[in-house]
C-alpha cells in the first residue's frame, strides 16, 4: 500500500483547523482581540478565577503556551494573574472589569462568526 502524505487526515484537519481559526481571527478583528484570546477570556468567565493549571487543562494547552498567550491579556488589563491566597505557589486568573468588557464588545463579533 502507497501512501501520500497530502492526503494525511491529520494534515487536512490541521489546515482545515488553521483556516477556521483564520476565519475567526477575521471576524474577530474589529475588537482587537484574537480567537485564542477570546477563548480564554470566555473561559475564565465561565470557570470564575482558575488556577494557571485548572486553565491550562480547560483549554488543552501547557503552562508555557497559556503564559505566553495571557501575556498581552494581562498587558492591556483584560485579565489580572494573582496568588491563591490558600496556597501562594499557585497562581489564579480573574478577569477584571476591562477584561469582561472586551469580551461584552467582542461577543456579537464571534456570534457572526460562530
Amino acid at each position: 500500500m502507497t501512501t501520500n502524505p497530502t492526503r494525511c487526515s491529520n494534515a487536512a484537519l490541521r489546515r482545515a483547523t488553521r483556516r477556521v481559526g483564520q476565519l475567526y481571527d477575521e471576524a474577530l478583528a474589529p475588537s482587537g482581540l484574537r480567537a485564542t484570546q477570546y477563548g480564554l477570556l470566555a473561559t475564565i468567565r465561565s470557570l470564575g478565577t482558575p488556577t494557571m493549571g485548572e486553565l491550562a487543562e480547560a483549554m488543552v494547552m501547557d503552562l508555557s503556551g497559556l503564559a505566553h498567550t495571557l501575556k498581552p491579556l494581562t498587558r492591556d488589563g483584560h485579565v489580572s494573574v494573582v496568588p491563591d491566597p490558600r496556597d501562594r505557589r499557585a497562581r489564579r486568573i480573574a478577569l477584571t472589569a476591562g477584561g469582561a468588557a472586551k469580551l461584552a464588545e467582542a461577543t456579537p463579533l464571534w456570534r457572526s462568526a460562530q
